[in-house]
């Protein structure tokens, strides 16, 4: 069975993790993906090393179904293998610096001159103006898009979220660029640029802040916790902050994540009151309506756990779930990594390495009925150099060797 991207060829010129993210993705998808290394390759390959001179779970766990090539494009001869590279692509993502591409002579009018059907995508840390030319990191995006300010306890400090949504979370966002710009190109024959940043794109994640952000205008959120509220969206713990009231609570034994999120709807709570062995609270005029319960949504919580907390989370799970009760454990890694239904539908597998041997990585979230994904293991630095300059541009094994020796692969 073919792939969703089977003749799309990318030419990935990423690094660390936006920009791969991305790239992966294509990938999954069946897209050719050519990633091109400096000769010293990707950083992440050295980062955060858990095994002596093999490449790191950081580079392999987002460079997956990817072909490696290595080029040293400051180089004039590097710098014509490139553009024969771009004539032959119809994709080229990058992740560098604002301005890195062009100082290096690949300018968009360059690149579209050498291939005017080429998609050319690129991730920056800011979109034009006053940040353009600041560095970016995942949690430097989280700050500066939203998600730092309103994530954390009330009386506590701005904290970051675990979710990667400063570069995983934009590389999703570029990867949607890129399928839309192939898909115009279809009907106008030419390719386009694609920019995304990653504070926008964290910012679109926490649009939800901002309708409540206008909301503060006509007063306190109800559906928050917090008693105070000043004139910008507060920290409100674990609270959903949506129409239905949620909360964390604690369950037996009481480890670090022996937790369950709980999910109130109004059709809930009568069977709420019986799990906690207070049926009255189902009909009382103080607590059996919504509106009832929202200005006593901490001593409602209070209540359900005094129930979780004899309760170890799987069991609390199965209870709620059976009357229809949203609710989800909170899963540490160890719990993710093991879980049998994520290793049943290939959202964590295994994979065989030749130098580290096998490691778990996670599949595409995504799942097309005609384009099944088959994860494949990350390249080694510069292994498809012969198939790529020898196999399809021709160049003979004298021209490799004098490439090598001069520091152009």
């Amino acid at each position: 069975m073919g792939k969703a991207l089977d003749g799309v060829r990318v030419l990935d010129m990423t690094h660390v993790q936006s920009g791969p993210s991305a790239t992966q993705i294509l990938a999954w998808m069946g897209a050719d993906v050519v990633k091109v290394e400096a000769t010293s390759g990707d950083i992440t390959r050295r980062q955060l090393r858990d095994l002596p001179d093999v490449d790191s779970l950081y580079f392999t766990m987002l460079n997956s179904n990817k072909r490696s090539i290595t080029l040293n494009t400051k180089k004039p001869r590097g710098k014509e293998i490139f553009l024969d590279l771009v004539r032959r692509s119809d994709v080229l993502v990058e992740n560098f610096a604002p301005g890195a591409l062009d100082r290096m002579g690949f300018t968009w009018e360059v690149l579209s001159e050498a291939n005017p059907r080429l998609v050319y995508a690129s991730i920056k840390g800011f979109g034009p103006g006053a940040y353009a030319d600041f560095k970016a990191y995942e949690v430097i995006a989280q700050a500066m898009g939203g998600s730092m300010s309103t994530t954390g306890f009330e009386e506590g400090p701005p904290l970051a979220t675990g979710a990667q949504i400063g570069d995983s979370g934009t590389g999703m966002h570029t990867v949607a660029g890129i399928l839309a710009a192939l898909f115009q190109r279809t009907q106008t024959g030419r390719g386009q640029r694609v920019q995304v940043a990653m504070q926008d794109a964290v910012l679109n994640l926490c649009r939800v802040k901002l309708r409540d952000q206008q909301r503060l205008a006509h007063g306190p959120l109800a559906e928050y916790p917090n008693d105070d509220f000043g004139d910008e969206v507060p920290r409100s713990g674990n609270a959903s902050g949506g129409g239905q009231p949620g909360w964390a609570v604690r369950t037996a034994p009481g480890g670090p994540n022996d937790y369950v999120y709980v999910i109130v709807q109004p059709a809930g709570w009568e069977p709420i009151t019986r799990l906690i062995d207070r049926p009255e609270l189902a009909d009382d005029p103080e607590w059996s309506t919504p509106e009832a319960r929202l200005d006593k949504l901490d001593k409602m919580f209070s209540l359900i756990e005094e129930w979780t907390a004899q309760i170890p989370k799987w069991d609390v799970l199965a209870a709620l779930n059976a009357h229809n009760i949203p609710c989800g454990p909170i899963m540490s890694t160890r719990e993710i990594i093991d879980d049998p239904t994520l290793r049943a539908n290939g959202v964590i597998t295994t994979v065989e390495h030749p130098e580290r041997g096998p490691y778990s990585t996670v599949s595409s979230p995504i799942r097309l009925s005609d384009s099944p994904v088959d994860v494949v293991r990350s390249p080694l630095l510069g292994e498809h150099n012969a198939d790529v300059y020898r196999g399809e541009l021709g160049l003979s094994d004298e021209d490799l060797a004098e490439l090598e020796s001069n520091g152009v692969i």
